[in-house]
């Protein structure tokens, strides 16, 4: 039997630069382990015990094939994230639930697929210069669109009739602060990176380990916190994290189900935690 499967997919929209480092160190800690595609049906699941995801990043293309084999999967193998999370984490509709727990979230409108809004009278009506708009189940930066909102009428009203979408502000401190992405594995706090802004078509840039801001971690841990109780906690987390006008930190995403946790910015002690986690799953 093969100890861990990590879960990727046929075709990966840009490199992984996780499964190198984590690969390595698995053959450095005597456990086997494969890469295997979501959405390749001829993969026996049950092969491993404990099976994690990784790089799933094609998910949002077929997101209810995803749903179907994450339930298919967690019944033959231990799943990570746990099934419940990821389901739930698979909407960014989870944003707004969020926030009205109490959590700072970047303010979110989400909508159901058909709904029609004025993207010019919400702007106007909340003082947003430029907004961001992109679909709710999504990866990689895929159909994010930002400007002011009479540039995206067009687009705004494509999404909204084709897929449920976001539409959200854009703060202009990701171009100055950036986006701060804090790691948790088992529920520490390993590492802190730093993302420049990315919409559709560019590439990630992002560097660390940077020093950890304690409004920052507050923050990110009100999120954690934050999900639902009936959910299963998190084995792994990433939290991502913008400033707002005041400077303060906001929640842009807490990403649970297949985030790159930057293991060549982490250290040791990331990987470390990691391979912890999958053999006490």
């Amino acid at each position: 039997m093969i100890a861990v499967t990590l879960v990727t997919c046929q075709q990966l929209p840009e490199p992984d630069a996780d499964a190198a480092p984590l690969s390595a160190a698995l053959d450095a800690a005597g456990i086997s382990h494969r890469l295997a595609a979501w959405d390749d049906p001829t993969v026996d699941w049950a092969a491993s015990p404990v099976t994690a995801l990784r790089s799933t990043w094609n998910y949002y293309r077929d997101p209810e094939g995803f749903r179907r084999w994450l339930a298919a999967t967690a019944g033959v193998t231990r799943l990570l994230n746990p099934e419940p999370l990821i389901q739930w984490n698979l909407h960014k509709g989870y944003l707004p639930e969020l926030a009205a727990a109490g959590v700072p979230v970047i303010p979110t409108v989400s909508l159901r697929r058909g709904e029609v809004l004025d993207l010019q009278a919400l702007a106007g009506a909340h003082g947003w210069p430029e907004i961001v708009i992109k679909p709710a189940i999504s990866a990689g930066s895929h159909e994010t669109h930002f400007g002011p909102a009479e540039n995206l009428r067009d687009t705004a009203a494509r999404l909204m009739a084709e897929v449920d979408t976001l539409i959200q502000p854009f703060m202009p401190s990701v171009n100055t602060y950036g986006e701060r992405s804090l790691i948790w594995i088992e529920s520490q706090l390993t590492h802190s990176v730093l993302k420049a802004p990315r919409f559709a078509g560019q590439a990630e840039s992002v560097t660390g380990p940077h020093p950890i801001d304690e409004r920052d971690l507050a923050v990110a841990t009100q999120a954690l916190a934050g999900i639902p109780a009936h959910l299963p906690r998190p084995r792994y987390a990433r939290v991502d994290l913008i400033r707002d006008a005041d400077e303060q930190p906001m929640l842009a995403e807490l990403e649970l189900i297949e985030p790159s946790l930057f293991f060549d910015l982490g250290g040791a002690a990331a990987l470390t935690r990691y391979i912890e986690m999958l053999t006490h799953a």
